[in-house]
């Protein structure tokens, strides 16, 4: 059986790291493409909200009164993915901040192994709980991606522990010389990573 407290316990600090990696950031350079696929750090904010609000509401049947914004997103241009100018860094903010409110109610309702359908799994019939483990999935790793997206922005990765001041920039610096020196006697390989066979 699926420990719900221990899934909410991590599903809640998963989503303060979405939260701080986004905080303090310019909009501009927060709503700004950052990938070649066009991730942005706010667009991967008003994913998360959508997709949880999707899975609590329509899959476990709980709904809420926050209407069913991810069915109006264009898939045809990943419209869940980016902000348009007249939509508010707020508004989004806001609407992730929601549907974790929705989903901790959900999860004070119903019960342990309440049932769930998610139409485009390969086994569609679950529960609540298998929702609430894919949730925490889901959002560490969009939170890592927010997490790089950010330091690449303006250096404050690595947020975990706000408390290890001793990484200071020279901790940085000499640490990313390390790396360097280790990673130049390859430079010009033609070895390539691989994973093992079968892996994937």
């Amino acid at each position: 059986m699926i420990d719900r407290q221990t899934c909410l316990e991590y599903l809640r600090r998963n989503r303060r790291a979405v939260l701080r990696a986004v905080h303090g950031v310019p909009e501009y350079d927060a709503r700004r493409p950052l990938t070649r696929s066009g991730t942005n750090l706010l667009g991967v904010v008003k994913h998360l909200a959508l997709v949880e609000l999707e899975y609590v509401s329509d899959c476990a049947g709980f709904p809420c009164d926050l209407g069913s914004p991810w069915k109006e997103a264009d898939e045809a241009i990943n419209g869940d993915l980016w902000l348009s100018a007249d939509e508010s860094a707020e508004s989004v903010i806001a609407l992730y901040v929601a549907a974790g409110e929705h989903t901790e109610r959900a999860a004070a309702t119903l019960p342990i192994d309440s049932p769930a359908t998610v139409p485009w799994w390969p086994k569609s019939d679950t529960t609540f709980d298998r929702l609430l483990v894919h949730l925490v999935s889901e959002t560490a790793q969009h939170a890592g991606h927010l997490d790089i997206l950010r330091e690449g922005i303006d250096g404050q990765g690595d947020t975990w522990d706000e408390t290890r001041t001793y990484r200071d920039d020279a901790w940085w610096s000499a640490l990313l010389s390390r790396i360097a020196a280790a990673a130049e006697p390859f430079r010009g390989s033609d070895s390539r990573v691989a994973a093992p066979e079968g892996t994937f």
